[in-house]
């Protein structure tokens, strides 16, 4: 069983998070023999978190029930809110995780809480733009390993700006290994264009009988 933890925290950026989190519940798309997926919301305590949306999310568990293993999948959507010291938690549990050979995605404002971590100065990742990490991170020290694209996948660490979104969802499914090969790429171009001949082929990849 893969557990993918999302963790929630104020003012969190609905959208990021729309594209990654809706497939990988829905599983409308699994290839067959996928391995189970279970998503829990993480928080810092038991109180609600309230979106940028404005929607009131109450987490199901919080930073200490996070397991530590390779099994575990940790998602950052972006905040307002990183530069809260509190947030300092679920970093040191990204890092303990990263060691572990877990995966850990990052989008946003959550890069940047990465880096401050000093987490980014040996890995390739991006974030929102050159120039934004140095802005925002006092003492950034990975500039030689930012590449300037949408979203960047670096073995277990996949890293994404505020406009990376899919391709972040792309990558953390294509990481999973949850989609057969196919159905990803025709996912990918769908979602990405708008083109209904790549909703055909979409519907084409999967076992007779599935529906979007």
């Amino acid at each position: 069983m893969v557990t993918v933890y999302v963790y929630i925290l104020d003012t969190l950026a609905d959208w990021e998070l729309g594209y990654v989190t809706s497939e990988l519940h829905s599983g409308r798309f699994f290839k067959k023999g996928a391995p189970q997926l279970s998503l829990k919301t993480v928080g810092n305590a038991k109180d609600p978190i309230h979106t940028m949306g404005g929607l009131t999310v109450v987490p199901d568990c919080l930073i200490d029930d996070v397991a530590v293993c390779e099994t575990s999948v940790l998602l950052l959507p972006g905040a307002n809110t990183w530069n809260d010291p509190k947030q300092g938690a679920i970093i040191e549990k990204a890092s303990e995780l990263l060691s572990a050979g877990a995966t850990v995605g990052a989008i946003c404002g959550a890069t940047a809480a990465l880096a401050g971590f000093g987490l980014l100065d040996g890995r390739p990742h991006t974030s929102n733009g050159p120039g934004f990490l140095e802005m925002v991170v006092p003492g950034y020290k990975g500039q030689g390993y930012y590449i300037d694209q949408p979203s960047v996948s670096d073995h277990n660490l996949i890293t994404a700006g505020s406009t990376g979104s899919l391709l972040w969802a792309k990558q953390i499914i294509a990481h999973l290994g949850v989609f057969e090969w196919n159905t990803l790429e025709s996912w990918y171009a769908y979602f990405s264009t708008g083109k209904p001949e790549y909703f055909y082929a979409l519907m084409q990849t999967l076992p007779s009988g599935d529906e979007a």
